[in-house]
């Protein structure tokens, strides 16, 4: 009885530091001016955004955004915010969306949180690969069960968050509010290991809820590690390399391609704006890949130019951010202007 008296209450600590929201250490960052573009994505009539959960875009600029509404919907939008096409209607993945990315191939991903699935798209709109199970209908609705989490698995998922890949392809997912672990599949979808476990933790190499992951040119993978209040860096093989936890409760990351490569990462307000969040959180951070922060931008606000729980960025080009809130239903391109200081916070 003790034992499962000492579990259950450090499930609720841990329930507890998930739904709280942390303001960041780091001090006398400096502030990084943007503007953002008015009206940017156009969608034809009668069709509307819910909360928009992922954003990306492809090698021609073209914009993708998975939202939930009445249904979950994948959109694309050209590069001036001009509604193209949707994608995947009423495929057998869709339930609750939760991110969406683009591989350097041009491929569209996405990882759905309802039905513990990441589904891979070509260019042309097809599903050509798959990970994860979406429980049977069959089974009837699961049993939630307040004892410990049955053990992780190697090809199911438990709420997934968030998709990315190294150079040669390897696919790294974070699994995310059900498990709490980072795992490393091959090009082909074979399982090659994982760090974390169906269980939260706040020790290095532990997550509770690893909500978005990137990684860098050399295959470093970045964890935003968001109700542990930090970001964990690991190698390719999943072992750990540093630890950022002066930027608040990280929500999500984006490392922008090219020679010099920059860390975004958001310390989102929550959802619901909890009394004071608005005060302590809201920000977005510009790093460099060792965790020395350039600047920080924006803020809680339900109006323009501020953000309502952004939930996901693209940073393709690192002066042109893209963000997808949550509870304003809406996605924003942000165009930054030089920081104000030369940066010095770590």
């Amino acid at each position: 009885m003790r034992r499962c008296l000492t579990y259950l209450s450090a499930l609720l600590a841990l329930a507890v530091s998930a739904f709280a929201q942390t303001k960041a250490k780091a001090q006398n960052v400096p502030e990084i001016g943007y503007e953002s573009v008015p009206n940017f994505l156009k969608l034809p009539p009668n069709l509307y955004l819910g909360e928009s959960m992922g954003v990306a875009t492809n090698s021609k600029g073209h914009i993708f955004v998975y939202t939930r509404s009445a249904n979950t919907r994948l959109f694309e939008f050209d590069q001036n915010g001009t509604f193209v096409r949707e994608i995947g209607e009423g495929n057998y993945g869709f339930e609750f969306a939760h991110s969406v990315r683009v591989d350097p191939q041009d491929n569209i991903w996405v990882v759905d949180e309802g039905t513990n699935l990441v589904m891979k798209f070509n260019p042309a709109g097809r599903i050509v690969m798959v990970l994860g199970h979406r429980p049977d209908a069959v089974e009837g609705a699961l049993a939630t069960t307040n004892g410990p989490a049955p053990p992780a698995q190697k090809y199911i998922l438990g709420r997934p968050t968030d998709v990315a890949w190294d150079p040669q392809g390897n696919i790294f997912v974070s699994d995310g509010y059900t498990n709490h672990r980072v795992v490393k599949y091959d090009k082909n979808g074979r399982f090659v290991r994982q760090v974390g476990s169906e269980r939260p933790g706040s020790e290095p190499s532990q997550f509770n809820t690893p909500h978005g992951i990137a990684v860098d040119a050399q295959g470093n993978v970045y964890v935003a590690d968001r109700a542990n209040h930090r970001i964990q860096v690991l190698d390719n093989n999943l072992v750990l390399r540093a630890i950022f936890d002066n930027i608040g409760d990280s929500w999500t990351v984006c490392i922008s391609p090219g020679p010099h490569q920059y860390l975004f990462t958001s310390n989102s307000n929550p959802n619901g704006n909890g009394p004071g969040t608005w005060d302590i959180t809201g920000e977005i951070y510009k790093m460099e890949l060792d965790g020395t922060i350039v600047g920080r931008f924006g803020h809680a606000s339900k109006e323009f130019r501020g953000f309502q729980v952004v939930h996901m960025m693209d940073c393709r080009n690192p002066n042109e951010i893209l963000v997808a809130e949550i509870e304003s239903w809406r996605v924003q391109k942000l165009l930054l202007k030089p920081p104000a200081s030369p940066s010095a916070s770590r």
